[in-house]
């Protein structure tokens, strides 16, 4: 049997759960592993403050203690969770801002966030500063929309190009995250829009989580299992 990577979208939203599934269609391909996308309809409409991040990170590890996987993928920026659900699951865990970090520093020294609300500014420096990375943060702008209003396409893309030109000329990013899962739909776009790499953190999570497998290598489902 093919091994599974869950990807966990932390927040309510079937419609960001789909555009992540979409995204990830790359790395659907036969003899590979099977990704499968779900929803916490528990959680919050968007994860967007301390609080919801409080509110969720219990919803997440209750998933990941619950669902059978060989690796799985916290599909929120904030990394809701992460560590608490190691402690549960001896399998790999992935969180998609980590991961996001990651790739941006394979990809160039420099890289800046785009965020959907200034609420999030402060939580983004922390969390870089937690990884010892402050000095690769060229800046962090936020485009001011919510979780539930990423899909006005036009809107959207044209704040999110804003953003990244902002972080490109003025900050001097040399490659660009996108601050939020939900953001997956405007990948290709924005990136020929900016001229420059752009980082989409589900991806660079789920890639993670398929290396990790393939350096384990075949292993029993029972090996992965809870830890005592």
């Amino acid at each position: 049997m093919a091994p599974r990577i869950l990807v966990i979208n932390p927040n309510s939203s079937r419609d960001v759960t789909a555009a992540m599934s979409q995204a990830l269609d790359r790395f659907r391909f036969d003899g590979g592993p099977i990704i499968d996308c779900v929803t916490l309809d528990d959680g919050p409409p968007g994860v967007e403050t301390d609080r919801h991040i409080a509110e969720v990170s219990g919803l997440v590890v209750h998933a990941i203690e619950n669902e059978e996987a060989d690796a799985y993928v916290i599909a929120c920026f904030s990394d809701p969770g992460l560590h608490a659900a190691r402690e549960v699951r001896r399998r790999p865990v992935f969180g998609i801002g980590g991961s996001a970090y990651a790739a941006a520093l394979a990809t160039g020294e420099r890289f800046g966030i785009i965020s959907i609300l200034p609420v999030a500014l402060p939580r983004h420096r922390r969390h870089v500063a937690s990884l010892g990375l402050t000095g690769h943060l060229a800046g962090d702008v936020a485009i001011d929309l919510a979780v539930t209003e990423l899909s006005q396409e036009d809107l959207v893309l044209e704040r999110m190009a804003r953003a990244g030109l902002s972080l490109k000329d003025d900050h001097g990013a040399g490659v660009v995250i996108m601050g939020c899962a939900g953001m997956a739909r405007y990948h290709a776009r924005l990136e020929a829009r900016l001229g420059l790499p752009v980082i989409e953190p589900t991806r660079a999570a789920t890639a993670l989580a398929i290396n990790a497998l393939a350096i384990a290598g075949p292993r029993t489902r029972q090996e992965g299992g809870s830890s005592p």
